[in-house]
């Protein structure tokens, strides 16, 4: 299995300190631990940009990068110090050392020391980039340094005069996947797509929720792997909760279950959702529904390509979808106005996609200049238009209700046709009929 070598990590913070310009410093701290319920802690994740810069994966570490007046690089890693009696209890540490022979900085400190160095490494910059915003506690913590740097303007230092938004730099460098990146999500995508067929494999009715959830995650687990977001798995009309993670209803016969989950690999994310029959056959009106919708996410995936914009697919699943609940008389009226009104948000309320990479949601701005953005090789996005009958909804003949369907699917921009990176998992209804069938 494909790691990121430590000269990514180098390159990346190569192109940020080329961005930077000369006399500048960036500073970046990883996310806190959490706890989960008294003394137990939740399993420690590091924070996205900043193991995208480092590859260091330890809480309790803060990135430092400065550049001289002549544009010279310096990377100070501060973290945790090894700790002979801490690792018996929570593990191997790095350490200064490590941070140097193992991850690549020029000097390290231990993280206690910070505001120790932290002011000399301020001192006349004319440029500080920071992430505003993501901690409260640690934007109060840089506002402090800053404060200190220019308590000693008699002695002719100061601090940067210039705050610059980090995430401006970094989000967009994340928002393109290098070729390293994309092996990972496609491998994160292939064994997201292993759990799904065995989801379809194994389900029955009676079964619950919960129980069909283990089954995602024996699979992400045997591959090293966890969930990169709460997995959804909703029968009947549970599928119609958008962000239902209870999952603790027994599944059904007769009901079809939407299952939106996929794992982590190595940092990067994958993103699938199938929905298919709980006793392996779908209904006349599930079918039905079910190939509208497939038949706008295969329109909206042929469209995301270099020369549409990334709202395009959006706009051409809406308009499959609206005239497929025509046809079937879930609305009536003419399919521009009610495309127009948005009559079509009582069955289908959320976009088309949204970025994939380290964070499912992943970072990018979606609209340049006001407009939205064109696609650009390299780009991930997901691709997964619905539709959603509640089962109270009572403006429809009853035997359409408690139906929820989505289909989702990860796609990469390239030169030529999508590539489609989820594409291992069946969802063709002879395909998923079949396969439950022979499960």
């Amino acid at each position: 299995m494909p790691k990121l070598e430590q000269s990514v990590f180098q390159q990346r913070r190569e192109r940020l300190i080329q961005a930077m310009g000369s006399n500048a410093i960036a500073i970046i701290a990883t996310r806190e631990e959490m706890y989960r319920n008294r003394d137990a802690d939740y399993k420690y994740r590091a924070d996205s940009s900043f193991y995208y810069l480092t590859g260091f994966a330890e809480p309790e570490a803060i990135a430092v990068l400065t550049t001289d007046a002549m544009g010279k690089a310096t990377y100070t890693l501060f973290c945790r110090e090894r700790n002979r009696e801490m690792e018996i209890w929570t593990g191997f540490r790095a350490g200064t050392f490590g941070a140097v022979a193992q991850y690549g900085a020029d000097q390290s400190f231990v993280i206690e020391e910070i505001d120790q160095h932290i002011v000399a490494l301020l001192s006349n910059k004319d440029k500080l980039f920071y992430r505003f915003g993501q901690s409260k506690r640690f934007d109060v913590r840089v506002g402090k340094w800053c404060h200190q740097a220019n308590l000693q303007q008699r002695q002719g230092n100061g601090a940067p005069q210039q705050i610059m938004q980090l995430d401006a730099i970094l989000d967009e460098m994340r928002l393109i996947k290098s070729p390293e990146e994309i092996a990972l999500m496609q491998i994160a995508a292939n064994i997201s797509a292993k759990a799904h067929t065995r989801a379809m494999q194994m389900v029955h009715p009676e079964m619950m929720e919960y129980a069909l959830e283990a089954e995602l995650n024996y699979i992400f687990g045997q591959h090293g792997c966890v969930p990169s977001y709460n997995s959804i798995v909703g029968g009947g009309g549970n599928a119609c909760i958008l962000h239902y993670v209870e999952n603790n209803q027994p599944l059904k016969d007769g009901d079809l279950v939407l299952i939106d989950a996929a794992c982590e690999y190595q940092f990067y994310a994958a993103d699938i959702t199938r929905t298919f029959p709980v006793n392996g056959r779908f209904s006349g009106e599930q079918r039905a529904l079910y190939e509208i919708v497939l038949k706008s996410q295969l329109a909206a995936i042929e469209a995301t390509r270099i020369g549409n914009h990334y709202k395009y697919p959006h706009e051409v699943a809406v308009k499959i979808l609206t005239e497929g609940l025509l046809d079937l008389g879930l609305l009536q009226g003419e399919l521009n106005e009610l495309i127009e009104t948005e009559k079509y948000r009582q069955f289908f309320m959320h976009g088309t996609g949204h970025w994939l990479g380290m964070d499912v949601h992943d970072v990018g701005n979606y609209k340049i200049d006001g407009q939205w953005r064109p696609y650009q090789v390299g780009m991930v996005v997901t691709v997964e238009p619905g539709l959603y009958i509640a089962s109270d909804d009572e403006s429809v003949d009853a035997r359409w209700r408690g139906i929820g369907i989505r289909i989702e699917d990860d796609v990469l921009v390239t030169d030529d046709a999508p590539c489609i990176l989820t594409a291992d998992v069946v969802k063709n209804v002879d395909d998923i009929e079949h396969l439950m069938r022979s499960g």
